[in-house]
């Protein structure tokens, strides 16, 4: 199981009453230390030690992914 390393964002999750998106670093998502992740939560309850969805980037991968999401952005 991957370590936080640092929470670099919370954000409020709209539709709850205290959820939370909390963005972080990661330390070995994989077994594999030689790469750098970035971890999106998605927090039901804030005060849930664990997220009930998650994703982890790659450092290589996130600004493609910021990209789409820019683009789907706009497409709302």
């Amino acid at each position: 199981m991957a370590r936080v390393d640092k929470i670099i964002k919370e954000i409020e999750l709209s539709g709850t009453e205290n959820g939370k998106i909390k963005v972080a670093t990661i330390i070995e998502p994989y077994d594999d230390a030689e790469k750098a992740y970035v971890s999106i939560g998605i927090f039901l309850d804030a005060q849930s030690e664990a997220p009930n969805w998650s994703a982890y980037i790659p450092e290589s991968n996130i600004e493609s992914v910021i990209d789409a999401l820019r683009c789907a952005k706009e497409k709302i």
